[in-house]
């Protein structure tokens, strides 16, 4: 039986290269989410975030006044289809053709738009049906309108390669492969695991390590997850270079026992020196998006509500950017 991720990563579309920022050849950018009732204007948003110095920005949902915002920026975006529009995209092209209009071409030569990701974490789902169908209509549409050079893809959770998929949804490979998008979270393994992961382990701050995998030595636990998914993406492929870019990671300041402001800084310090420098296994440096911008006052939890890196006043909580 094929696995969910055996679908997205063996799409017949192209991977085209992406736009350098700043002076970094790989990006650290920052997820931008908007669940909070005390948040900043995107304007003084993008200022914070330009002044900072960070080079990229993921945005869930397609914001006119956001976009709008980051118009002359230079700053890289990521660019989300949310969930519940898929159903609709999936439809007809001229529905991505529509979703287009709206939110790229009026702004595609001012903002510097690298990915468009099509649902967050639909697979598994009662939604991923319609991924596929989403992302062949927008590369249609975008082939029409001229902008073949814009990367369309999904963002998976890492619990994926425990899922598996009917085989009748398969994808027919071609050598040419989009990135996918994977989010990692250490956090939350911790936390459903605390009496079996060591504090620092989840961190990636131990000086020993935890174990070693074919001669690969493992000190951190992200390490371990990420490059867990880059071997089952390898094997399925037959090859080792396939992209892989981490749209989520972080760590929250507030909300449990290991939510902490120090655990936070120290974990999102190592992990943008382990994205710059890669992972035992995958070898390389890696985009990559850090959650979150801002702490969001509605999201449903308290450990949830405060993975910001910076309070909603746009003061940071820690040293990071």
């Amino acid at each position: 039986m094929e696995t969910t991720w055996t679908k997205l990563i063996t799409i017949t579309l192209i991977l085209v290269p992406h736009q350098e920022l700043f002076t970094e050849s790989v990006q650290v950018g920052v997820n931008y989410g908007f669940l909070g009732n005390d948040l900043p204007n995107p304007t003084d948003v993008v200022n914070l975030l330009i002044n900072k110095r960070i080079p990229m920005v993921r945005i869930f949902e397609p914001k006119v006044e956001v976009i709008q915002a980051l118009k002359g920026s230079g700053i890289g975006v990521s660019l989300g289809v949310t969930n519940q529009d898929l159903a609709n995209l999936a439809s007809s092209q001229q529905a991505t053709t529509d979703w287009l209009n709206t939110y790229v071409t009026p702004f595609i030569n001012d903002v510097t738009i690298l990915f468009i990701t099509v649902g967050n974490e639909v697979i598994p789902g009662e939604n991923a049906q319609y991924v596929l169908p989403t992302i062949k209509n927008f590369y249609e549409s975008l082939n029409a309108a001229g902008l073949s050079q814009l990367t369309v893809t999904t963002v998976v959770p890492g619990s994926v390669l425990a899922t598996s998929y009917p085989p009748s949804q398969a994808v027919i490979t071609d050598q040419n492969m989009v990135p996918i998008m994977v989010n990692v979270y250490p956090y939350f393994a911790l936390n459903s695991d605390p009496s079996n992961i060591n504090l620092d382990y989840a961190l990636s701050n131990s000086n020993t390590p935890a174990f070693t995998d074919e001669n690969l030595v493992y000190y951190g636990l992200f390490d371990a997850m990420f490059d867990a998914f880059a071997a089952a993406i390898a094997k399925v492929v037959g090859k080792n270079d396939m992209e892989i870019i981490l749209s989520e990671t972080g760590w929250p300041s507030v909300g449990g026992q290991f939510a902490t402001v120090e655990n936070a800084r120290i974990y999102n310090n190592n992990f943008k020196n382990i994205a710059l420098k890669g992972t035992p296994r995958y070898g390389r440096p890696f985009e990559a998006f850090i959650f979150g911008l801002f702490n969001e006052n509605q999201k449903p939890s308290q450990d949830e509500q405060n993975f910001g890196n910076f309070y909603p006043n746009m003061e940071p909580l820690y040293p990071l950017w």
